[in-house]
C-alpha cells in the first residue's frame, strides 16, 4: 500500500485526482512577461502547481571547452552545456514575481534546485515543495540539503537504476513532510513506445511511496494511459506557443492541449473508482432491461409449460433464465396471460 503526502493542503495518493504540474522550464524564452503569462496560462488549464528550474549556467555546470561539455545528438545537439543553461535558465529575481503570480490564481509554486545555493535561495521564497530533477537524483548530499527543510519532495527517477533510486530515497526519508517518486524517460521528446509504464507500479510497490509521471512525450495520451497504471502525479512542460521556439519548445504543450490533458487525467482517474461485485450503483437502474422469463402466450391453468409459452426476453422482471429448465414440462398453476413476468407462484405444486 504505498502512502499519501500532502503540499499544502492539497492530498497527493491514487485516491486523489491527480495533481497536475505546469513545468515552465525555459519556455519564457528570457521575458518575465511571457514567465508570467505562463504562469496565467496554466491557471487556466486547472493545473495545480506551476514548477521553476532554479540555477545559473554557472552553478549547474562551468564554461569548459571539452568534448563531453557539449551536447551530441537530439534537440540540442552540438550545443554547449553553458551556453545552453544560459539561455534556459529562469533568473533568480524573477522568483518572487512568478510565486506571487501563482499564488494569486491559487496555484502552489515551487522550484527543481540544482545547487546549495538555490534550495536556501527558495526557503527565502517560501517554497511549498521541492522537486528533484532526473539528473540530480545522484546528487544525494543536495537531497538530504532539501529534506531537512521538512518540506515535501517529488523526484523524477530519469536514467536512475533501482540501486540509484534506493539511494536517493534513503536520503529523502529525512524530510517528515513525504515525498513521491516520478518515472521518467530522459529523452526529449521521448516516444511513447519506450516509456514503459508499467514502471510506475513497480515503483509504488518497491518503495512505498506515491508515484506519477513526468512525461516528455508529444501530446496527452501517455499521460492518461499513466493514470490507468496508478500514477498520481503528472508533470508536463508547457509553452505558450511551440511555433516561438525556445530550448523546450518542441516537447511543451500549448495552453489548450494542457488544458486537455488536465481534463482527460482527470477523467481518466474518475472512471477508474472502485471495483464493482454486483448491480448497485450506476448500473442499477438499467438492470430492468436485462433478459428474464416471460409468458409469451396465453396458458391455462394445470397446462403444461413449453418453449413456446415461457421464454427469456427482454426486460429483467422475471425470473432469471437460469430457471428455465426448472419450469419447462411443469403444470400452470393458473391462468397465465401473454406478457406476465414468470414467477415461481406460477407453477402448480
Amino acid at each position: 500500500m504505498t502512502q499519501s503526502f500532502q503540499i499544502k493542503d492539497r492530498p497527493i495518493g491514487r485516491d486523489h485526482s491527480p495533481y497536475i504540474i505546469a513545468e515552465l522550464s525555459g519556455n519564457h524564452n528570457g521575458d518575465l512577461d511571457r514567465a508570467l503569462a505562463l504562469v496565467d496560462a496554466a491557471a487556466q488549464t486547472g493545473a495545480d502547481a506551476v514548477k521553476l528550474q532554479t540555477y545559473t549556467a554557472d552553478t549547474i555546470t562551468i564554461d569548459v571547452d571539452r568534448p563531453e561539455f557539449h551536447i551530441q545528438g537530439g534537440t540540442w545537439d552540438g550545443r554547449s552545456l553553458h551556453e545552453l543553461y544560459q539561455e534556459a535558465s529562469t533568473p533568480w529575481d524573477w522568483h518572487e514575481a512568478l510565486f506571487k503570480r501563482a499564488a494569486d490564481h491559487g496555484l502552489h509554486c515551487f522550484s527543481s534546485p540544482f545547487d546549495p545555493t538555490a534550495v536556501e535561495f527558495l526557503e527565502t521564497l517560501d517554497a511549498p515543495a521541492y522537486k528533484i530533477a532526473s539528473f540530480e537524483l545522484v546528487d544525494t548530499p543536495l537531497i538530504r540539503q532539501v529534506a531537512a527543510k521538512n518540506k515535501p519532495m517529488i523526484m523524477s527517477t530519469g536514467i536512475a537504476n533501482l540501486a540509484e533510486i534506493e539511494e536517493a530515497c534513503a536520503a529523502a526519508r529525512g524530510t517528515g513532510a513525504g515525498f513521491a517518486l516520478l518515472h521518467c524517460i530522459s529523452a526529449y521528446p521521448a516516444k511513447p513506445e519506450d516509456m514503459r509504464l508499467q514502471t510506475i507500479e513497480m515503483l509504488a510497490n518497491t518503495f512505498g511511496v506515491p508515484v506519477g509521471l513526468s512525461d516528455h512525450t508529444l501530446g496527452s495520451a501517455v499521460a492518461v494511459a499513466s493514470i490507468a497504471r496508478g500514477a498520481c502525479i503528472i508533470e508536463k512542460h508547457i509553452t505558450l506557443a511551440r511555433a516561438d521556439g525556445g530550448p523546450d519548445a518542441s516537447f511543451s504543450l500549448e495552453p489548450d492541449e494542457f488544458k486537455q490533458l488536465v481534463d482527460d487525467c482527470r477523467m481518466a482517474h474518475a472512471a477508474l473508482g472502485p471495483a464493482a461485485t454486483d448491480r448497485k450503483g450506476v448500473g442499477g437502474a438499467n438492470a430492468q432491461f436485462r433478459r428474464s422469463l416471460y409468458v409469451v402466450s396465453d396458458v391455462k391453468a394445470g397446462e403444461i409449460l413449453t418453449e413456446e409459452q415461457v421464454r427469456s426476453i427482454r426486460p429483467g422482471n422475471g425470473l432469471a433464465p437460469k430457471h428455465l429448465d426448472d419450469i419447462l414440462g411443469k403444470p400452470a398453476a393458473r391462468d397465465l396471460q401473454r406478457g406476465e413476468p414468470f414467477a415461481w407462484d406460477m407453477i402448480a405444486s
